[in-house]
């Protein structure tokens, strides 16, 4: 049996079903996007089965994206939980067949509450269907299932139409990256969208050396300083110049080398900083890697140092 061969004509099989969906974008589409975008309270997604773990999945995915959403389950909702619905909320009801009997329970009550209901189903005509004051059609030729069963197509569609109206909320109230991280403070998203290089950056024990120093108090200060760098401050303080362990093993090669030698003689001078500590740590760390550096100081706009942030700390903080 060939599995890559089956993988292969799976993938297919829903990638055309998505592709076929795209053409049938309509103006019932928009008007849903209308709909919950002018929602003054939550938006409630219903559903059982596999529907109901695709609806739990989209009502995460506009939680996290601007839109108050959460996910409802027909027969939580038969035993007290319709409460959870109010006035000026939107429902999402998905069943691929449109009569799965526990949504099918609750529609009547949802009525009640006289708030918009998106129906999500292969069939207008179905109770879902005609409860429903709008209908996203669930348009599947083909179940990737081999026996046409298992919902395999549908269950993708649904999940790629809900992440299709996420994306068009988004880009309705221009969500942007800092709006996505005050959702996201842990995880490797939070670190990521969140963290700042203010929150990691060494302020204390920095290795600071003169200008004036030679090689050997260089060297003595990267030691203690355990950054593999010192910096090299002038009179006033200001940052001059930078020397690392990786400098002097370079220094070493010259046959003219020296422990007396004046440090700014083997240090990099002007070495790349950054004046702004609210950056993300994760735009930081693309600075760090695209200039190949270890160390990236930071300064304000007079050169006066204010911290360090070392590679090693990016990667021990999870920041990719």
């Amino acid at each position: 049996m060939n599995y890559k061969t089956i993988a292969q004509e799976t993938l297919n099989i829903e990638a055309k079903t998505l592709f076929n969906a795209a053409k049938l974008i309509d103006d019932v589409f928009e008007k849903a996007v209308d709909v919950i975008l002018k929602c003054k309270g939550k938006l409630v997604i219903t559903g059982v089965g596999k529907s109901g773990l695709i609806g739990a999945k989209m009502a995460a995915t506009f939680a996290s994206t601007g839109t108050p959403s959460f996910f409802l389950h027909p027969t939580e909702a038969l035993h007290g939980d319709l409460g959870m619905i109010g006035e000026g909320d939107v429902v999402i009801g998905i069943s691929y067949s449109g009569e799965s009997e526990e949504l099918s329970s609750i529609l009547p009550h949802i009525k009640r509450f006289n708030v918009p209901l998106i129906g999500m189903t292969r069939d207008e005509n179905s109770t879902l269907g005609s409860f429903s004051d709008m209908v996203i059609k669930i348009n599947v030729q083909k179940e990737a299932c081999p026996i046409d069963t298992a919902p395999t197509s549908s269950t993708t569609l649904t999940l790629a139409l809900g992440d299709a109206l996420a994306v068009c909320l988004m880009k309705a109230r221009d969500f942007k990256k800092s709006d996505f991280a005050s959702f996201h403070p842990g995880g490797a998203l939070g670190k990521k969208l969140f963290v700042k290089v203010s929150n990691l950056m060494q302020t204390q024990n920095l290795p600071l050396i003169s200008k004036d120093a030679n090689l050997k108090d260089a060297i003595l200060s990267i030691s203690e300083g355990r950054l593999g760098t010192t910096l090299i401050i002038g009179e006033d303080e200001k940052l001059l110049g930078l020397l690392s362990d990786g400098d002097v093993r370079r220094a070493l090669l010259s046959e003219e080398f020296s422990l007396e030698d004046n440090v700014l003689k083997y240090a990099t001078l002007n070495p790349m900083t950054c004046e702004d500590e609210d950056i993300l740590a994760s735009d930081a760390l693309v600075l760090i890697e695209e200039k190949k550096i270890q160390l990236l100081v930071v300064t304000d706009k007079n050169k006066n140092i204010k911290g360090v942030l070392h590679i090693h700390t990016l990667i021990e903080k999870g920041i990719s």
